[in-house]
Order: C-alpha cells, then structure tokens, then sequence
C-alpha cells in the first residue's frame, strides 16, 4: 500500500471541508454534467460519456468503455487506458487518483475508494492514496477496493471481496479481507 497524505493540511477540523471553494464548484459542474448529459445515453453512445470526462480532465488513453450508470466522483483523477472498462453502477469515489490499465475491468456495483480519515488526529483530515489496477485485471461484481490498493496485472478479485492490501499480478483472489487463493491460469 503506499502511504496516504493528508488533502489538505490546514483542515483545522472534521467539520471543515478540505477543499476550496473552487474544486467545490467544478465538483457540483461535474455531477450536473454527468447527469445532464450522460445518465440517460444508451451504451453504444460511449463516445459521448468519453467526450465528457475528457471535458472535465480524465486522462483517457484509446477507447476505454464507462457505463452510463458509472459514478465518478472527480473525474480530473481518474486515468483510463484503452479498452479498461467500468461497468453498471461502479462507484469511483477517487478524491484520490485511480488509474484502470488497458483491457481492466471493474464489474457492476464495484466500489473504488482513494480517500479515508487520519483517525490519530483529533480534527481527522482527509486522506487519500492512489488505487491502481494493472492491466487485464478483474475486479468483481460488489468488490471494495481501499485507499492505495494496487491490484496485478492479470488478477482477478472474486464479487463482494474485500481488497485491503496490494494483490500480486496472475493471482485470483476473494474474500474479506481480500486474499490469494491460487495463481491464474491462461486457458487457451
């Protein structure tokens, strides 16, 4: 896992929002867009929902598919390679960077999440550590993926898994707390 920094150091307390006005702002013309524009788009209109995050600053790289249903929370941190995909519901709470490697799949109703609290800290800042998943990876369906996770190129996690730690690359693993059952083997 790599180390969480703090979002916004002079958060003085819980209660204070780490980000400025402006991130504010450009969040709630996100969502607005989002909705707007997107929701209602049928799957093979793909090349919209893209149009619309590369307005917003995704770095996409080819052409990655994102489902109409997909929840992106800040679209400037997120980097989607060729062909990664993020299905029907996912939800990508990256107020931290996410990153989906070409081919990669995050399955329906998966939940990506960069961000947490430093809990040894009485005004408790946010937190957030970036999540990477390699290319040709599976995460599936319900599958919950903590701050600064890697998942290997390769993996697959099992539905409803748990993903605490780094999984390594050619793994299948599940469980909560997520783990490696037996290495991936390429049928052909």
């Amino acid at each position: 896992m790599t180390e969480k920094e703090i979002v916004n150091p002079a958060q003085r307390s819980a209660y204070d929002s780490p980000w400025p006005a402006s991130e504010r702002f450009m969040r709630v013309l996100w969502e607005f867009c989002w909705l707007l524009f997107c929701v209602w788009t049928p799957k093979p209109l793909n090349p919209w929902r893209l149009f619309w995050l590369r307005v917003f600053e995704a770095k996409i790289d080819g052409t990655p598919f994102v489902h109409q249903r997909a929840r992106i929370a800040v679209p400037w941190n997120l980097t989607l390679h060729d062909r990664a995909c993020l299905g029907d519901r996912t939800n990508v709470y990256n107020l931290g960077e996410v990153e989906i490697g070409a081919r990669a799949t995050i399955a329906q109703e998966a939940y990506l999440d960069t961000a947490s609290h430093d809990f040894s800290r009485p005004e408790m800042p946010l937190t957030a550590s970036k999540i990477t998943i390699e290319e040709d990876a599976f995460v599936g369906a319900r599958a919950f993926v903590l701050p600064g996770v890697t998942i290997g190129a390769r993996s697959v996690i099992g539905a409803c898994s748990v993903v605490t730690n780094n999984v390594p690359a050619d793994v299948v693993a599940a469980g909560n707390p997520c783990r490696t059952l037996k290495p991936r083997t390429a049928t052909a």
